[in-house]
């Protein structure tokens, strides 16, 4: 008899395994984020609950990304797709459909927060990068209510951090003179810093990806920085340091080629979203003071 009764449990244990298969909360949540930078953002969130992973590699440029067969097989086999959305992705959309995968869930970043001039890097305002951990741990409890309370709680404590990192941040950029906090910049991710920190952008080298600017241009970006007694210009890692320094060399002024918007980066010190914000705003009082 006690045979017949393991038999029967083992039968009726086969039977729901065949009508109830594995879900996906059987196993971490699968979550794609397009760049590193948004990536970082949802790290805090998913803890444990979720595997992050990124298609646009650290130190690469998502403007003029060309995806890999590998990012289409991770995308089909991804739970959540965390984009910026505002034009910064614009080989996307073919991914996406080449995955083939309809029980993808997208983040779209930037929907609902306000896009200036078709500028999608909002991310480099701390407080919009608030609304995108808000967005993503959202879509996270979603997917996978069994750990939606440890996504809140993390998403939660991870605000208080982005928090602090404005209040720090705003704290560090006061210590430049009032007639100093100017700016010129290869690539034009900053315009939301500078607006959330009280810093005047006056001027882009790299007008839109990959164009680069014409001599004339580039004279009155010189005339721009003598007019208003600009310290220096600032560009990427990512990007080739001979225009800014060309312009920087006819205004008597600095280069800095060390900031990073697009991709954290491999240094530890701006490993992640808050280090690499710390460290920016480091390098332009430092530069700017």
């Amino acid at each position: 008899m006690r045979a017949l009764s393991l038999i029967r449990v083992a039968l009726i244990a086969s039977a729901l395994c065949l009508l109830f298969p594995l879900s996906a909360q059987a196993r971490p949540l699968r979550v794609v984020a397009t760049i590193s930078t948004i990536a970082s953002l949802a790290l805090p969130v998913a803890g444990g609950d979720a595997v992050v992973t990124t298609l646009v590699p650290v130190g690469a440029s998502p403007e003029d990304y060309q995806p890999s067969p590998a990012d289409i097989v991770k995308l089909r086999e991804a739970d959540i797709l965390v984009e910026n959305g505002a034009g910064l992705e614009a080989w996307l959309e073919r991914t996406i459909a080449s995955a083939k995968n309809p029980a993808l869930r997208i983040v779209v970043c930037t929907d609902g927060l306000p896009v200036r001039d078709q500028n999608p890097h909002l991310w480099m305002d701390p407080n919009f990068a608030r609304f995108y951990v808000l967005k993503i741990a959202g879509a996270l409890e979603a997917a996978d209510p069994h750990h939606s309370v440890s996504y809140a709680n993390r998403a939660r404590a991870y605000d208080k951090t982005l928090v602090s990192l404005l209040e720090r941040t705003n704290q560090k950029i006061q210590t430049i003179p009032p007639p100093n906090r100017t700016m010129i910049v290869y690539h034009n991710a900053w315009e939301y810093y500078a607006r959330r920190f009280g810093l005047n952008l006056i001027g882009v080298l790299e007008i839109s990806p990959g164009r680069e600017p014409s001599p004339s241009q580039v004279a009155h970006l010189v005339d721009l920085a003598r007019r208003y007694h600009v310290r220096a210009v600032f560009a990427e890692p990512e990007y080739s340091p001979k225009l800014a320094q060309a312009l920087a060399s006819s205004a008597g002024i600095k280069t800095v080629v060390n900031l990073y918007d697009d991709s954290v980066g491999t240094d530890p010190r701006v490993a992640d979203y808050v280090g690499m914000i710390d460290y920016d705003t480091d390098v332009i009082v430092s530069a700017l003071k």
